[in-house]
């Protein structure tokens, strides 16, 4: 699933059809549980799930798969070059990192020629809006040019959770910057089934504005 609004990668084929996944070495970024990791590999594919967080790697383990889970930094991927045909992140890594050219430099380093990266992010846009689902998260409260990360601090002053924005722009220049060719960049619209309300997610604002954006990238 590539955001809230239900896109899936069944009816996407964004990493291509799924009857060509099998067999293929696919590297998961950001994978948190696995969630996508256990889809790649019911149809076939030899996933790996790597994420920083060793807590959200024990749900993966909890949960079960027979693929590895690494937990490892997204900007220093230990692996070697070459070792993957495709890669994707499903709102992983790539919002939450300063240097998300880093990132996509390691990628493009351990993805084979011709590999594919597919990524998806909150869409830029929203970061103009308040995040509340209703009509008062319709209205535009900040300028989608402030670059200011999004920080929320425990009790003693510590960052606890970090998102950063970049505008459209901003991804698209990290992309070529990072070596790869754009392919697409998807933006998913709201499905009439979708009547699902969470955080600032909901129909009403899915049907006026953009929530995800999806950036389909590849290695020549």
């Amino acid at each position: 699933m590539w955001g809230p609004e239900g896109l899936d990668e069944v009816e996407a084929e964004l990493l291509g059809p799924s009857e060509d996944l099998k067999g293929r070495d696919v590297l998961e970024i950001g994978a948190g549980a696995a969630q996508c990791s256990r889809w790649l590999a019911a149809q076939g594919a030899r996933p790996v799930a790597l994420d920083i967080s060793h807590r959200q790697l024990q749900h993966a383990l909890r949960i079960g798969g027979s693929f590895p889970l690494v937990c490892a930094d997204a900007g220093a991927l230990p692996f070697a070059d070459g070792s993957f045909d495709l890669a994707c992140s499903a709102y992983g890594a790539l919002p939450f990192v300063a240097d998300p050219v880093l990132v996509l430099r390691e990628v493009r380093r351990v993805l084979r020629p011709g590999g594919r990266f597919v990524f998806s992010v909150t869409h830029p846009i929203r970061w103009a809006f308040p995040d509340e689902p209703g009509p008062e998260g319709l209205s535009v409260s900040a300028s989608y040019f402030d670059r200011t990360p999004y920080v929320e601090q425990d009790e003693e002053g510590r960052a606890v959770y970090v998102e950063h924005h970049r505008t459209v722009g901003d991804r698209v220049r990290d992309v070529v910057a990072g070596g790869f060719r754009l392919v697409d960049l998807v933006e998913p619209e709201w499905p009439a089934w979708n009547t699902s309300e969470w955080g600032g997610w909901s129909p009403l604002r899915g049907n006026l504005i953009p929530g995800t954006a999806i950036f389909v990238c590849e290695r020549d």
